[in-house]
């Protein structure tokens, strides 16, 4: 399973920022000692090109993001101050998902599955940049693929706590990509758009009545859209101990999401590329146990046969 990363591209933020920038050195330094992984699994993805970015973006938006000619109410939206290093990082970001689609649909030496250990941008839209995300990765990438004749029914099944607003927008005329979005609906942002599919969820939901949510909105998925590619955005945050959050899962109800999701796919026979998304606990290392359980779920089902890998609590 390949793993493709972009922590040591660093974007530099002032002292006392609330974006966890940390949580994706530490995950892939967690990966790399946790046995599973060898070193040749772990690849640092091209930057997403003007071409790619622009299929999904306007081009006046790119360019001023190029050349930090932003507003300064487009800078306050997007939540990071504006650098050369912001500009790399989020085409590396992007990047990272379109490698990781590519080799999923690959199914290089069996596996169907490769992992963004960043991404799930999903707050981008096309001509503006907003919640911390810059480019929006999971529509640059479906895009791509469909443009590139890999896949050409693509869903995206997002299960960060907030909507990925900027996919359904972004998303909204392409023939044959369907949106998915399981979130909180009194959370960010505050004015939802339409998805393909919106499920929305009450403050406290819990483990329990989550997973039987998830289950009905899997079934739709895989029923309507026939996915050849299924682009996972995992965020952490549903997490009960998120400062972002509100949704109350444990880190086992989220175990149990991924084994949901990622089993659905298996069981399709569909690839998929997963991309990290959000998460903002304290202390951060549960946000980081999150994320590598998602990791090493996916390795395990998707991949080749595995030795067993407990989740951790």
């Amino acid at each position: 399973m390949k793993l493709y990363y972009a922590d040591h591209f660093v974007l530099p933020l002032p002292a006392g920022h609330r974006f966890p920038m940390e949580k994706y050195s530490r995950l892939r330094a967690r990966l790399l000692d946790c046995g599973l992984f060898g070193a040749d699994d772990f690849h640092v993805p091209a930057a997403a090109s003007d071409a790619e970015i622009l299929r999904a973006h306007d081009a006046g938006y790119l360019q001023r993001v190029i050349d930090g000619t932003l507003a300064a109410a487009e800078v306050r939206r997007i939540g990071f101050p504006w650098s050369a290093a912001m500009v790399e990082r989020s085409r590396r970001s992007a990047g990272a998902t379109l490698a990781a689609c590519r080799s999923a649909l690959a199914r290089e030496g069996g596996r169907a599955c490769a992992a963004n250990l960043a991404g799930g941008t999903h707050h981008a839209h096309r001509d503006f940049g907003s919640g911390f995300c810059v480019f929006n990765d999971a529509a640059i990438a479906a895009l791509a693929m469909q443009a590139e004749g890999r896949a050409g029914r693509i869903a995206i099944i997002d299960c960060d706590v907030h909507q990925g607003d900027g996919s359904a927008t972004i998303l909204a005329g392409a023939s044959e990509v369907f949106t998915c979005s399981l979130h909180g609906a009194r959370n960010f942002p505050f004015r939802k758009q339409a998805s393909d599919l919106d499920i929305e969820l009450p403050d406290d939901t819990g483990d329990e009545a989550y997973l039987a949510a998830l289950d009905e909105a899997l079934d739709i998925v895989f029923s309507r859209a026939r996915p050849e590619l299924v682009i996972y955005l995992a965020g952490a945050d549903p997490y009960a101990g998120d400062r972002l959050g509100r949704l109350a899962l444990s880190i086992a109800g989220l175990a149990a999401r991924d084994e949901r999701v990622l089993g659905s796919c298996r069981a399709a026979g569909v690839p998929v590329a997963v991309a990290m998304a959000g998460g903002y606990a304290q202390p951060i290392d549960d946000t980081v146990t999150i994320h590598f359980n998602t990791v090493t779920t996916a390795a395990r089902i998707m991949g080749p046969v595995m030795p067993p890998c407990p989740v951790s609590p």
